[in-house]
């Protein structure tokens, strides 16, 4: 018996475990295939994916269950029996409120959210040859105001919902994969999952201390169980300027000289005809991006890599990013799925070469005369130096280099242990560094021709203007800085249903230590030759060279520390009646000592109207959400370590025993009651689906109030003897409305056509601009943006007002020309005067706040064909085109260029370029942005799933009455709305790409 029992025991297994191959088609709920389906043996490593026609073939056996999953549909589980086919119809996810959301330490739905989120999935986000993740959700999102340039090296400015502080510098707080802060530039465009922009501070006050300016949740892609799959995703783009400014030719310049009187010189007149600005721009610009994946798991663990590769070149000489971002996440299931452990990383690494003095360059090449060459008849650079602060810009480009290498490395540890009592503990450990390797080199070109006393350097808009001096045989620049930021959060959850009651509580706790500035800068000049530009410092000898003086840099070693406890609860009745409350208590080293701390506290109530039988009998509408919140969050961004410190620096020397000894002055006072910024946020919000989901949005009315705004000001040193003080100031508010509708307008099995329209105003206003009283600090207006323009020096564009936006501009109102043919302005008193007065004669020009922005998106699918395009504008903006009051100097006109605009404008006209209401133009557009046509391929082949081809056009056309490069204006920082020698022509792509699963 029992040598039977051995014989046949094997054979009895065997025939429990046989194994046999199940085929089956997967089918849309239209009966369409559907390519790339998952399809698992739970509880094992077998899997496949569906071909082109949908099928599949699985090797199972009797019991065995199939798990089918499909992004946007339904996943379905089936036992295997007797029957070897399996057939499969996958029901849609047709209500998007189903669709998970991230939010502050955890995750929900938008069924059950109470606050103002808006979730972004990849096929939402913008395409094209991108190097700034930012600017993939330009116009996507309302109330997201996104502006960028077309310098590859210069991030896009974001704001939510206005500028909450005149300090800070607007951008939202990323955390990407559980990482607080994360440099959103370390995240690859095809490794996104999905992005959640948490708007109102019921969402963000979860995060507190750094919450103000709004969060931005962004997921990467994560493996799944199954097989191993690869993917590639590569495209090639083309560029070229697809604007440029209205500057006169030679002819035209000649032609005004003549008109004036006026005869330019055999300097100025070298029978040339140079266009300046394509002079400094390449021909073309050729981008090209590569993207290879991989993901694949077990029951148990379950893994995902990427490799990203970015050349996008500049459309200006010399300039141009490369990048390699590389990205592991790993998740790993122990004690039957009791205790999780995820491991995320990151890592960037970048070069940018950027546009040596850029912003001078620019200036340079507008003005520079057309009847120049850029070259003489010997090959040198052509120069005229009889003009002041006069210099042939591709020069400057050509004789020095500006090359900056920056890192990212983040990564996080979690732990998720699922504990007895329906508790849930998380862990998170997560470290970042950043680090910043700078070099410049003027060559020896600068020395000889460029040490004249009058190169300035410009700055962005406000940011003033400084006098260089290139020393002896070259001069260089190296720096290497670091940061880094170590965090530890952890928290306890407690989800718990009776009947229709649901309650879910989040306790935490979170500890953050930042340093920043880690490292050192230097220079040197008088080099052997060069040859080795920055990269060898020991080549050269500044000793021997009278007044320089080794530049240290001015950046400062910072240690800041952030302690913080958090608390939410919500409350869940049946899904209709949703209750979300959080506090959390905040501890930072940045502010005073006797205002260290503070509290953020939120609510939120929603009602699910669509859950009360009246609404249901309508039968219109599957989803009504009311949602109300408010909330409190605090800003500690743009403040450094030692704000409320003070500070002492050399200042100089004292004879004292027959030495001369270093003597130090206090530079900023101390302020231990430096408190936080707040902002409160009230929301009313309504979320609407009709029609079984067809149509489906959102509409939100906001209020957003900053306090306490922190500003640095002058005070007298009666008061305090360094005369300059962070404080407490003002208050500042937002008001706005944002709505968004998304239209399955057609879903048929061979054609679907899909529509979003996003609309969003914001009014913003200085409510308050009085400070401590001890400090003298109780003005209702600060002017500022100085820009020292010819005939302009000591002008201002820009008024801090009570009543007014942030960055509203206030300059001289323009009257047009006397009988002599003499700009004329407004004076306060309502006369009209030829010569103005700074300040005293100022009138208020417009606000630079658009009053209306918008997106618009269509996607329709024909058969394999697939079109997306997409149109985004704002209107009600005014934009200050100072660039064309500087080309307006026609005082010099015929010496250097002018602008068309000034052609009527008499050459004795020596006021005809002042800053004023002339120059303040409507900054209102319509861009046709991007617009995506693909083909998927029909693939029969076991190695490859998919197969897909695409051509993509961006910023195809563009319609607006602005007379400058572009109206697309930084609406970032104080100075907002300035258009000054600091544009980068913006270009017109194409790109071709291809994606290849396998």
């Amino acid at each position: 018996m029992l040598f039977t029992m051995l014989l046949l025991g094997p054979l009895f297994v065997l025939a429990q475990d046989a194994t046999r191959e199940i085929k089956g088609t997967v089918t849309d709920n239209n009966g369409g295939p559907l390519q790339g389906v998952s399809v698992l043996v739970k509880g094992k490593s077998t899997g496949t994916a569906t071909n082109n026609a949908g099928m599949y073939t699985v090797k199972a056996a009797n019991g065995d269950v199939l798990v089918i999953s499909y992004v946007g549909f339904l996943t379905q589980e089936i036992t295997v029996g007797a029957s070897a086919n399996f057939n499969v119809s996958l029901k849609p996810i047709t209500n998007e409120n189903t669709d998970v959301v991230v939010v502050g330490y955890g995750r929900s739905t938008k069924r059950t959210v109470s606050s103002a989120i808006t979730s972004i999935k990849p096929e939402d986000l913008n395409r094209g040859a991108i190097g700034d993740v930012g600017q993939l959700l330009q116009g996507k999102v309302p109330g997201l105001n996104i502006t960028a340039s077309g310098d590859p090296n210069r991030p896009a400015a974001v704001i939510l919902r206005g500028h909450s502080t005149v300090n800070s510098p607007g951008g939202p707080f990323y955390v990407i994969d559980g990482i607080p802060g994360a440099d959103i530039n370390a995240v690859a465009p095809d490794d996104i999952a999905s992005m959640d922009i948490l708007k109102d501070a019921s969402a963000t006050a979860i995060y507190g201390n750094r919450a103000s300016n709004g969060v931005i949740m962004v997921t990467t892609k994560k493996g799944k169980k199954g097989k191993t799959q690869a993917a590639y995703n590569g495209y090639v783009g083309f560029e070229n300027v697809s604007s440029s400014l209205d500057l006169m030719d030679a002819a035209q310049l000649r032609a005004y000289s003549q008109k004036n009187n006026y005869t330019p010189n055999a300097n100025d007149d070298k029978g040339a005809n140079t266009d300046w600005m394509k002079a400094i721009q390449k021909s073309s610009a050729v981008s090209h991006n590569h993207n290879i994946s991989f993901s694949g798991g077990t029951d148990k663990s379950m893994y995902s890599a990427s490799l990203n590769y970015l050349k996008k070149d500049g459309i200006i000489l010399q300039s141009d990013l490369e990048r390699v971002v590389g990205r592991l996440s790993v998740e790993h299931h122990a004690l039957n799925d009791k205790l999780i452990f995820g491991l995320n990383m990151m890592s960037s690494n970048s070069k940018a070469s950027n546009v040596p003095l850029q912003n001078m360059v620019f200036q340079q090449a507008v003005k520079y005369n057309p009847m120049s060459p850029v070259y003489n008849d010997n090959g040198t650079f052509f120069e005229n130096f009889n003009n002041p602060s006069y210099f042939n810009p591709v020069s400057i480009i050509k004789n020095a280099v500006d090359d900056t290498k920056y890192g990212s490395l983040q990564g996080n540890f979690t732990i998720e242990a699922k504990l007895p009592f329906n508790l849930t503990f998380n862990n998170n450990l997560a470290y970042q560094r950043g680090t910043w390797l700078h070099g410049e080199y003027y060559n020896s070109y600068y020395s000889q021709n460029y040490s004249t006393g009058s190169f300035y350097t410009n700055g962005d808009p406000g940011g003033g203007r400084s006098l260089r001096n290139f020393f002896a045989n070259g001069l260089a620049y190296r720096g290497y800085y670091q940061s880094s930021s170590k965090t530890l959060e952890s928290y306890l959850t407690w989800d718990k249903k009776f009947g229709l009651h649901k309650l879910k509580a989040v306790l935490g706790y979170s500890w953050q230590k930042n340093t920043n500035n880690e490292g050192l800068q230097t220079s040197q000049t008088n080099f052997v030759n060069d040859y080795t530009g920055y990269n060898n410092l020991g080549l050269g000898n500044y000793q021997t060279v009278n007044g320089f003086a080794v530049d240290y840099g001015g950046s400062v070693y910072e240690e800041t520390n952030f302690i913080s406890d958090f608390f939410r609860l919500n409350y869940d009745f049946n899904e209709k009646i949703l209750v979300q409350a959080s506090v959390r208590r905040d501890g930072s080293s940045v502010f005073g000592k006797n205002k260290e701390w503070g509290y953020f506290p939120a609510a939120s109530v929603a009602y699910r109207l669509s859950e009360e039988s009246f609404i249901k009998n309508l039968n219109i509408f599957n989803d009504l959400k009311l949602r109300v919140s408010y909330g409190e969050t605090g800003n500690a961004f743009g403040l450094g370590a030692y704000n409320a410190q003070r500070l002492y620096n050399k200042s100089g020397t004292y004879y004292s025993n027959g030495v001369f000894a270093a003597s130090f002055r206090s530079t900023q006072g101390s302020n231990p009651d430096l408190q936080w910024e707040v902002t409160a946020t009230k929301n009313i919000g309504i979320d609407f689906g009709i029609l079984k989901g067809k149509i489906s949005g959102s509409v939100d009315l906001y209020e957003k109030t900053t306090t306490n705004m922190v500003f640095p000001y002058s005070v007298a040193q009666s008061i305090d003897p360094s005369g300059f003080l962070w404080l407490n100031v003002g208050e500042i508010r937002n008001r706005g409305i944002e709505f968004m509708v998304n239209i399955n307008a057609i879903t048929r099995r061979d054609f679907s056509w899909n529509t979003t329209l996003n609309l969003a105003s914001n009014q913003n206003r200085i409510m308050d601009l009085k400070g401590p009283e001890q400090y003298g600090v109780n003005a209702d207006s600060t002017y500022y943006t100085q820009i020292d323009g010819p005939g302009t020096t000591g002008s201002r564009l820009q008024l801090l007002a009570v009543g007014g936006p942030l960055g509203q501009f206030y300059s001289f109102q323009y009257m047009g020309k006397d009988a002599n043919g003499n700009s004329q302005f407004l004076k306060r008193d309502k006369t009209l005067t030829t010569n103005p007065s700074n300040i005293s004669d100022y009138h208020y020009l417009g606000s630079p706040h658009p009053t209306l922005m918008f997106g618009w998106s269509n996607t329709f699918r024909y058969k394999n064909l697939d079109l997306n395009f997409f149109i985004r504008g704002v209107s009600g903006n005014k934009i200050f085109n100072a660039t064309r009051a500087d080309l307006s100097y026609v005082v010099t006109a015929g010496q250097t260029n002018i602008s068309p605009y000034a052609a009527d404008d008499k050459k004795t006209d020596a006021r005809n370029n002042n800053f004023s209401s002339r120059y303040v133009e409507d900054g209102s557009y319509i861009r046709f942005d991007n617009a995506t046509l693909g083909y998927r391929v029909n693939i029969k082949n076991e190695h490859i799933s998919n197969l897909r081809f695409y051509a993509t056009v961006n910023n195809l056309f563009v319609i607006t009455n602005y007379k400058g490069i572009d109206p697309e204006i930084n609406q970032g920082g104080a100075s907002l709305g300035v258009d000054y020698n600091s544009f980068y022509p913006k270009t017109r792509t194409i790109l071709l790409g291809v994606s290849v699963g396998f």
